[in-house]
């Protein structure tokens, strides 16, 4: 469904990404684990359009996206979620839901959404500013289900947040594996990380230096810990 090939990235004359390679197929989690700096970021923004210093192939569903912008990404299938949410802070929660174009056959209704999300439907009425960190990170997933997103990229989503809203992003992000939907998840927490992926990509200076399996996964954890310096 999804691959990156041979993609480089750079800031002025600081190269960030060296001939980076991966693959994602429908219904797969697939996450991209290193220290700071590894390039994790950089990654999801040169894939969205939105870190134009860089070059390389990003094919989606056969067709070569590289030359989009940010804005035809998105209507070609890619959800972006970044770390710091991008929810519209003016807006309540039902107008941030709302306002972004339909843009797959499998976009969640709004029933479906409140159903997910059961703190959003409460907190509807409520302005952007008046959520808490765990409902903004809610909201900002939500929004590209709702929009039909095929493909989740996903910046840090758990970063921060009490462990019983990790639990339900973990759990929504389980959901839209099930339905076919792929997603390509940065994650630093190792714990949940193995909890929701079928393969992580290991990422070192700006690299791609291993791939693993979830159960190699799991039972490298405490090498991947140290290797994170957590």
């Amino acid at each position: 469904m999804f691959d990156v090939t041979g993609l480089y990235a750079s800031y002025g004359q600081a190269a960030v990404l060296h001939d980076v390679s991966l693959s994602i197929k429908p219904g797969e989690v697939v996450t991209l684990v290193g220290r700071n700096g590894a390039g994790k970021t950089t990654l999801l923004r040169s894939i969205m359009g939105l870190h134009r210093d860089c070059r390389g192939a990003v094919t989606m569903e056969g067709k070569r996206i590289e030359t989009f912008s940010p804005n035809q990404r998105a209507k070609a299938g890619l959800g972006w979620v970044p770390d710091n949410r991008g929810i519209y802070a003016s807006l309540t929660v039902a107008e941030n839901l709302t306002l972004p174009p339909i843009v797959g056959k499998d976009a969640w209704s709004l029933n479906r959404v409140y159903d997910a999300f059961p703190a959003l439907k409460e907190r509807r009425s409520s302005m952007g500013t008046q959520l808490s960190g765990g409902e903004q990170q809610m909201l900002a997933i939500a929004r590209v289900l709702r929009m039909g997103a095929r493909l989740l990229l996903l910046d840090e989503p758990s970063e921060g947040l009490a462990p019983v809203i990790v639990h339900s992003i973990g759990r929504i992000i389980r959901e839209a594996k099930e339905q076919g939907l792929a997603v390509l998840l940065v994650e630093q927490n190792v714990k949940f990380a193995a909890t929701v992926a079928d393969r992580h990509y290991l990422l070192a200076q700006g690299r791609v230096v291993e791939q693993l399996s979830n159960k190699d996964f799991q039972l490298r954890e405490h090498e991947l810990l140290e290797h994170l310096g957590m």
